[in-house]
């Protein structure tokens, strides 16, 4: 394994090596997100799974999260505490299917889930509701196993809309993020998170509550 006590040059082959072993991981992840979308599709004729999309953090944005955390510039440092190198984003319709993916996830045996943060029971004071995990996965490497942490965001649309719509409003724009503007979006958080409920309440009524069984592959 890269040695982990060196510092961090972004400029170096072992650090492109280090983001290629994350990208591995992320591949593996998002296969196994597919087949659940496939299975899913095969059994109920139902899209659990609107789309997915996914990233590796530029080396900027690793280093700059790092500095900001306080962590040295080490790879033991950027391995142990930088959780979101690797990240894979599930968008589905509805909230209760959030759930179902979720405990599928739990049930895929390479999977090793290290923390679950529940953003929509426990939504932030900012209005953002998504749920998160950090898991870990196997991969091969120089004839060894090793486990890599990948981040998986679950949302409904409207949770996404409103997610990626604040990001670029908080910390792309070049204008400073108001407080007027940010008690804008808590409200509209709220709307959202209203016609989340009432789709979800409409669904039910049309097709029934469990109409879906968690699979276990």
């Amino acid at each position: 394994m890269i040695e982990e006590k060196s510092i961090i040059n972004i400029k170096e082959n072992k650090f492109q090596e280090l983001m290629d072993i994350y990208n591995k991981a992320m591949e593996k992840v998002i296969s196994y997100l597919n087949g659940i979308k496939t299975d899913v599709k095969k059994f109920y004729n139902y899209d659990m799974i609107d789309h997915i999309t996914y990233r590796i953090k530029s080396p900027e944005s690793i280093i700059s999260k790092m500095k900001k955390k306080g962590y040295d510039l080490n790879y033991k440092e950027l391995i142990e505490n930088v959780h979101d190198i690797a990240g894979v984003r599930v968008i589905c319709a509805l909230k209760s299917d959030i759930y179902k993916i979720r405990d599928i996830i739990y049930n895929i045996e390479d999977i090793k889930v290290i923390e679950d943060k529940d953003y929509i029971t426990n939504q932030k004071k900012s209005g953002y509701m998504s749920y998160h995990l950090i898991i870990e996965v196997p991969i091969e490497y120089e004839g060894k196993i090793v486990y890599i942490k990948v981040e998986i965001q679950i949302r409904t649309m409207a949770m996404d809309f409103w997610a990626t719509l604040e990001h670029k409003m908080k910390y792309k724009s070049q204008t400073k993020y108001s407080d007027e503007c940010s008690k804008e979006f808590i409200k509209f958080a709220k709307t959202l998170k209203t016609i989340d409920n009432k789709i979800e309440k409409l669904y039910e009524k049309q097709y029934g509550k469990d109409n879906i069984v968690v699979l276990k592959r």
